[in-house]
């Protein structure tokens, strides 16, 4: 470097939201530790998702929402990382932007969180007719298969604002289902009842893990990511990612996963696909040797193509067009909320 050249500040962007900040610390704090002699700064910046709580987000883009402005500000080097949580990552990037690195996973379980006054610990404690809040339709999916008697009900917003909305005295809720990393590194940990483990429920595509998204051409950022990738979380979203590719789902499709990496780099991994009605449900495992982050990918997409071919294209293709009718059949404002919450078609990318 010569005398005259400013040293480079590497700054970190994300959403406004408070779990985005926190995130975005996190990731922060661990290049700061690995790059002492370097310095990192944060910029937060309010999506189109962040503005718009209340319609479903297969009705106003999907996932795009909440990394597109994002992304924009990356491209043009106003910004030089993007922190994500994976989840919310849309399977294809922009051209020119790549995911630069994975932090290890926290639990990628989701988690029940029970109204405040209420006793109940569990799903199986709940009576029959109550109220369980959710904004995602694969939780729903596959939670109708086993309790067909609790009804579920869409709910938006921040984590804060969806639980002030369960403990508020006229809360319709009695409990809300939400991602148990979510609300560790909020600090409500204390509020969770009961995990839902598989296979009661397959958490989303690369759930609890962060990932940092750079320009392909940023070298240096991609050095510095690396150095503080988990190899073996980047190998199981890789692999999870993969079949949600081939899949083609958006995050108002129904399709769960859970993935493990045992002994000497063998992958397993399980993924399921499920009606809205609860009715089909396709299911399959794969255990192959993996010795590189390719290789993960590929066994991800075979499981998608085993899952296309034993029933999951049927559901999907069903999905799709209920959707696409019911959005051509919506005349107002209100209809389009109708839609919502007999679709259970809204995705929430903080929970």
């Amino acid at each position: 470097m010569a005398a005259s050249e400013t040293p480079r500040t590497i700054t970190l962007a994300s959403r406004a939201s408070q779990l985005a900040q926190i995130q975005t610390n996190i990731v922060r704090d661990a290049l700061a530790k690995a790059f002492p002699s370097k310095t990192f700064a944060t910029s937060f910046m309010t999506t189109a998702g962040d503005h718009n709580q209340s319609q479903a987000l297969y009705l106003l883009g999907g996932k795009s929402l909440w990394t597109k402005e994002l992304e924009v500000a990356l491209k043009e080097g106003v910004v030089d990382m993007l922190v994500h949580s994976y989840k919310d990552v849309p399977t294809t990037l922009p051209e020119g932007c790549e995911i630069g690195g994975v932090l290890e996973r926290e639990d990628p379980v989701d988690s029940l969180v029970v109204k405040k006054g209420l006793e109940f610990k569990t799903l199986e404690d709940l009576p029959d007719g109550s109220v369980v809040g959710t904004s995602s339709v694969r939780r729903v999916a596959q939670l109708r298969r086993l309790f067909p008697k609790l009804v579920f009900l869409d709910v938006r917003g921040n984590l804060n604002t969806r639980m002030a909305k369960l403990d508020a005295p006229d809360s319709p809720y009695a409990a809300l289902i939400l991602a148990k990393a979510g609300l560790v590194r909020l600090g409500w940990g204390s509020r969770m009842t009961a995990d839902l483990h598989p296979p009661t429920l397959y958490h989303a595509v690369s759930q609890g893990a962060l990932a940092i998204e750079i320009r392909s051409d940023d070298t240096e950022a991609r050095e510095l990511c690396r150095s503080v990738t988990h190899w073996q979380t980047e190998w199981q979203c890789a692999a999870e990612r993969a079949c949600l590719r081939v899949l083609e789902g958006g995050c108002s499709v129904p399709v769960g996963v859970h993935t493990q990496l045992v002994g000497d780099k063998t992958l397993k991994i399980t993924g399921c696909v499920t009606s809205l009605n609860a009715e089909q449900h396709v299911q399959h495992t794969l255990e192959e040797k993996v010795e590189s982050v390719r290789d993960a990918e590929a066994v991800g997409a075979k499981l998608a193509k085993i899952l296309i071919e034993t029933g999951a294209k049927a559901i999907l293709d069903d999905i799709n067009v209920d959707r696409e009718k019911r959005i051509g059949e919506a005349k107002t404002a209100d209809e389009v909320n109708k839609i919502e919450t007999t679709m259970d078609g809204a995705t929430s990318a903080t929970a």
